[in-house]
């Protein structure tokens, strides 16, 4: 570390997240005058420590992000947005959209875009709780809920561990909408001021654009922080999850997350 001032940033041990600021944090992108920071959370984790106050840049989901804004500013680079990269309704037994009315459902943390995405899809579910994305599975396989909802690389293994899609709910807002799904973004506190955002955003690029460029020179930071998987379901967690609304939200991905906060409005989510 330098002499810099410290900026504190956070965000997942998923690999898209490591993937993205593995050159950012270790100084192979810069950030002048200042020094980074790093604190590696479950995305809920995260979220709860935004309403706090806690960290000066966070991986937010976007339902958290909507709750903080006016604290927390936007950036344009490191989120998570895309087509064919939603959260996924999984039983072990066969389901429809009518028996969630009747079900308990375990979910990966109440300011999750997954629970908001689940909320807009079967709004009679009251039976809802709560717990960290990769005890999901457990959690069903324990009996302790009829169906879940899975993120981050769960919607690559579900089938194998035995498991039915009842709704791919990013399937369901593109069905809806015709836009990317808005699953997770990077906000920067209001107390850095205006420059320092504008700063982080281009140094964000840059670690994405460098980790395209050499992706092998992010495997071992990936591989610290990754759950035990295979690299065919690591690759395919980056390929995911990682693509141009990454490198910029642009245009689009900014219609799509004002349409999630007008959607959740209109029903009274938030």
């Amino acid at each position: 570390m330098g002499e810099g001032k410290k900026i504190t940033l956070g965000f997942s041990p998923c690999p898209n997240d490591t993937f993205i600021f593995n050159g950012l944090v270790n100084g192979l992108v810069g950030l002048p005058g200042y020094d980074i920071q790093e604190e590696l959370h479950d995305v809920e984790t995260l979220n709860q420590m935004a309403f706090n106050n806690t960290l000066d840049v966070s991986k937010l989901s976007f339902f958290a992000w909507l709750m903080v804004k006016d604290r927390y500013q936007l950036l344009n680079s490191g989120g998570a947005l895309g087509f064919g990269c939603g959260p996924v309704v999984v039983a072990k037994n066969r389901m429809s959209q009518k028996d969630m009315a009747h079900s308990r459902i375990v979910l990966p943390g109440e300011w999750t875009t997954a629970h908001l995405l689940f909320r807009m899809w079967a709004p009679q579910a009251g039976d809802r709780f709560f717990r960290p994305y990769d005890q999901i599975f457990e959690t069903l396989s324990s009996g302790r809920a009829d169906c879940g909802v899975i993120i981050h690389e769960s919607r690559f293994t579900f089938q194998q561990l035995g498991y039915h899609q009842v709704a791919d709910l990013g399937a369901w807002w593109e069905d809806q909408t015709g836009m990317p799904i808005p699953l997770g973004c990077i906000a920067a506190h209001n107390r850095l001021g205006e420059e320092v955002p504008e700063q982080l955003d281009n140094a964000i690029r840059k670690s994405i654009a460098l980790a395209y460029e050499k992706p092998e020179a992010t495997l071992g930071y990936i591989r610290t922080h990754a759950q035990e998987m295979t690299q065919e379901v690591l690759d395919a967690h980056v390929h995911t999850f990682v693509n141009e609304f990454s490198r910029d939200l642009g245009e689009q991905g900014r219609q799509a997350v004002t349409a999630l906060e007008e959607k959740a409005r209109q029903i009274g989510i938030i």
